[in-house]
């Protein structure tokens, strides 16, 4: 056998290997069902039917797709320029912290609560990814450690607030802050959890960014700071604004998905664990899905959210730890970053 490369991996290839490479993940991990006790095609079937032949089912694969929708699309960009944002889960839990932060201490009219809810918590997140863009640019300092660090950090600071200055009066040996108004509450769809006004706004941006990106100027730079560093200093461009300007506006949608969270579904300030469920390491496949296309997190956001949705169904039909959604999630990585190389080689047997 022999590795020839590829001067560029048509569309077609792309889709191809990105199959094969989730069909090896769903076999790599029906062996880890098997080893479990439980038959493969018997988990898979409660999976999917209970996921996408259900109301129940299709509301809770929607209201886990909205988070991932807005901070895959950002990462979908981030990846793009090559700035490897790995702190997308920190960005959204200081996205969460503004907005709360608004909503319980800023005394403004009711109806420009929400918005500036919604403004604070962008901002947030914007300024937690701007710090790790800053000290790349600033001081070469690696923004995978960076960005990954600062989610700890984001974690301790939401862990302080809630059992200290910001735990609510009346909670009573549980720790998160006070309720929010209704005023400051997210419409949902009847009956379900699911905050339209979030969803409706990722499905805008990610086409609009996919505009942006392919057929503006703005884009077309974002594109060659990415693909071809060298090009872009030829060219003149201002590859350092580029990549600050990207990182802000990663980290300002992954501080968008926090305020949906809090806003449209606890209403409160809570524990990082149960006010984000992983969403920002999770929103790093559905990025790596979509290879640089932001509209295609249309597609990736919903089949990972079935997949959080599906983890809930085990636990509650097969007894399954809900943390098979981990082992799930690494291996579909692990395959999509091995499958990379079939998209710049191609496999010739001798």
């Amino acid at each position: 056998m022999k590795l020839e490369p590829l001067g560029h991996a048509s569309p077609w290839r792309a889709l191809g290997v990105t199959l094969l490479a989730l069909g090896l993940a769903f076999g790599l991990v029906g062996v880890v069902f098997l080893a479990y006790g439980q038959n493969p095609l018997e988990v898979y079937r409660v999976m999917f039917f209970g996921t996408l032949l259900e109301a129940k089912g299709w509301q809770e694969t929607l209201r886990r797709s909205i988070p991932l929708l807005l901070v895959g699309v950002g990462l979908t960009l981030a990846f793009r320029t090559q700035f490897y944002n790995i702190g997308a889960e920190g960005q959204l839990l200081l996205g969460a912290v503004m907005a709360a932060g608004v909503a319980l201490f800023l005394p403004v009219p009711p109806a420009l609560s929400l918005p500036l809810m919604g403004l604070a918590g962008a901002l947030g997140g914007a300024l937690w990814c701007g710090l790790a863009a800053w000290l790349r640019l600033r001081f070469s300092v690696n923004e995978i450690l960076s960005t990954l660090m600062l989610n700890y950090v984001a974690q301790s600071l939401v862990i302080y607030l809630i059992n200290g200055p910001w735990r609510g009066k009346d909670v009573r040996g549980y720790i998160y802050s006070d309720r929010f108004a209704e005023y400051q509450q997210l419409p949902v769809w009847p009956g379900s959890s699911v905050h339209w006004p979030t969803l409706l706004l990722g499905v805008l941006l990610a086409l609009v960014l996919q505009f942006v990106l392919f057929r503006t100027t703005l884009g077309f730079r974002m594109r060659v700071v990415g693909e071809n560093p060298g090009a872009a200093r030829y060219l003149g461009l201002a590859e350092g604004r580029v990549l600050l300007g990207l990182a802000l506006l990663t980290g300002g949608m992954a501080g968008l998905a926090g305020v949906g969270e809090i806003a449209g579904i606890h209403h409160r300030l809570i524990e990082p664990g149960q006010l984000s469920s992983g969403y920002g390491f999770t929103a790093i496949i559905v990025a790596w899905l979509a290879r640089g296309h932001p509209a295609l997190v249309l597609l990736t956001a919903p089949l990972m959210g079935l997949i959080l949705a599906g983890g809930d169904l085990l636990k509650v039909s097969l007894n399954m730890p809900f943390r098979i959604v981990d082992v799930f999630s690494g291996v579909i990585l692990f395959c999509l970053i091995g499958s990379e190389l079939f998209l710049r080689y191609r496999l010739r047997l001798r």
